[in-house]
């Protein structure tokens, strides 16, 4: 059984699948408070599914592109059994997690079934997050059927990822690093002009929901 905030069709709005078509299954409860999280709604509430009703209601929406998020969706340790029910059902199947290390109780990102696409964060200063949360083991063990992600809210981020992103054996070899502005924080342009004038090997990224949908904070 599951507990779920929302399912809904939508676009993409991060990640290299950017702009594409999905159906978006939002898991309830979160174990962190990032200080720029906008999906706060997802922490409580939502309502328990099976998962083949889940899986039902992605049917019914349509998109063969799933992104599984939250929340913190490794918090369930039912959300295995529907990765791979969707990976099965021939979806192609993105997780969204924070990267960071949560209670025993939770899926560890090793343990995510193989085909799944896993988008990691990179949890930066400015999340207000302690440095000892983000699980580094499991960032090590990603490849590159998977990305890593940082929201960068002000130089001091960007520093603290460049040097990540530069600093040879830190981060999993293979793996696609994205950078992305907390929005109404960091001006994207200032983030832009920083990766370039660094030469970094890096992908920057705008949520795209957030342009395409402005001020809207459910179901985009």
């Amino acid at each position: 059984m599951l507990q779920v905030s929302e399912i809904y069709r939508s676009l993409c709005g991060e990640s290299l699948f950017s702009g594409r078509p999905c159906t978006l299954v939002r898991l309830t409860a979160c174990h962190v408070r990032c200080v720029w999280c906008d999906s706060a709604h997802a922490f409580n509430g939502g309502h328990p599914m099976p998962v083949p009703d889940v899986l039902g209601r992605v049917r019914e929406l349509g998109p063969r592109t799933v992104l599984v998020t939250g929340g913190e969706p490794l918090l369930q340790p039912a959300v295995k059994e529907l990765l791979q029910a969707l990976l099965d059902d021939g979806r192609e199947v993105l997780l969204e997690t924070s990267g960071t290390l949560g209670p025993r109780s939770a899926v560890r990102l090793d343990e995510v079934p193989p085909g799944v696409h896993r988008i990691v964060d990179l949890k930066a200063p400015g999340s207000g997050l302690a440095p000892g949360v983000i699980d580094w083991a499991g960032i090590a063990a990603l490849g590159p059927g998977d990305e890593l992600k940082a929201v960068l809210a002000d130089r001091r981020d960007y520093e603290w990822a460049r040097d990540l992103v530069r600093e040879p054996g830190r981060l999993p070899a293979g793996v696609p690093v994205s950078f992305s502005p907390v929005q109404d924080g960091l001006a994207p342009a200032d983030l832009a002009g920083w990766i370039l004038e660094d030469g970094l090997e890096v992908r920057f990224q705008l949520q795209l929901h957030k342009v395409v949908w402005p001020g809207v904070e459910r179901g985009v």
